[in-house]
């Protein structure tokens, strides 16, 4: 299965933008060329400037909260695993302690650093960080792949209780609802939510299936309008019916 997912609020899109930095970091860093660790760079750039909401920290850190008072209400619950239940209690508690350590506005080291803000301010450009451009990021990148990756590491590290903190809040939204089968007429598909209270919707279709859903919701009402790719990629009406699960996720 592919799963489509789209977010009912701002605070949930926002997570789900730094999840997929994060994961994006992450991935080049694992490689030893010096465009993978350029692509790293600029998407912790990126990184910086989503996680620049001034409430995003205290967001997690309340959100971490209500979950852990709703866990706890499981103890001594015959049929709740006391072992799961402390560890998802701990990992709670760590991430939560993480976030409060972190001080001042989010990523001002990174900010106050002039070197990494004039690669910063060069990227947006295209084709900005030549080496004629930028001479230093073009020495800094002929160095060895463990100095670059200690370097990023070292930049990164202060972001990580966000990316930890983040991670659970989406583990905990996602594992909240239960898939349901649905079917879309000719292609489209309509429901009243009346005003519900939902924070994402996942929509998963067969990878096989050459269909891609075009979702537009509400609290009040969900439209989903599948296409399909044609020779170039550009989409076009499906006008068959689709198979997908449809799953509805709230913390």
């Amino acid at each position: 299965m592919i799963t489509y997912e789209y977010p009912f609020n701002e605070r949930i899109r926002t997570l789900l933008r730094l999840e997929d930095l994060f994961d994006k970091t992450s991935h080049f860093l694992q490689h030893d060329g010096a465009q993978e660790h350029h692509v790293a760079l600029v998407t912790l750039f990126e990184i910086l400037e989503v996680a620049g909401r001034a409430d995003l920290k205290m967001d997690l850190i309340q959100e971490l909260e209500r979950q852990r008072q709703t866990l706890l209400a499981f103890r001594n619950n015959p049929e709740i695993s006391e072992e799961a239940l402390s560890g998802a209690l701990y990992e709670i508690e760590q991430a939560s302690a993480a976030l409060l350590a972190m001080t001042g506005k989010m990523g001002q080291y990174l900010r106050e650093n002039d070197w990494l803000m004039g690669i910063k301010s060069r990227a947006a450009i295209p084709g900005g960080v030549c080496e004629f451009d930028l001479p230093s990021y073009h020495y800094w990148l002929h160095q060895s792949s463990d100095a670059r990756r200690n370097a990023i590491l070292g930049w990164l590290k202060p972001l990580l209780p966000l990316r930890d903190g983040l991670a659970i809040v989406l583990r905990l939204l996602r594992a909240s609802g239960r898939p349901e089968h649905q079917l879309a007429k000719n292609g489209t598909f309509q429901m009243m939510l009346g005003g519900s209270t939902a924070q994402m919707v996942r929509v998963s279709v067969r990878l096989g299936d050459p269909c891609i859903p075009e979702i537009s919701a509400n609290k009040y009402a969900l439209n989903i309008r599948f296409t399909s790719p044609d020779g170039d990629l550009r989409p076009r009406p499906c006008d068959r019916e689709v198979a997908f699960d449809m799953t509805f996720c709230n913390l």
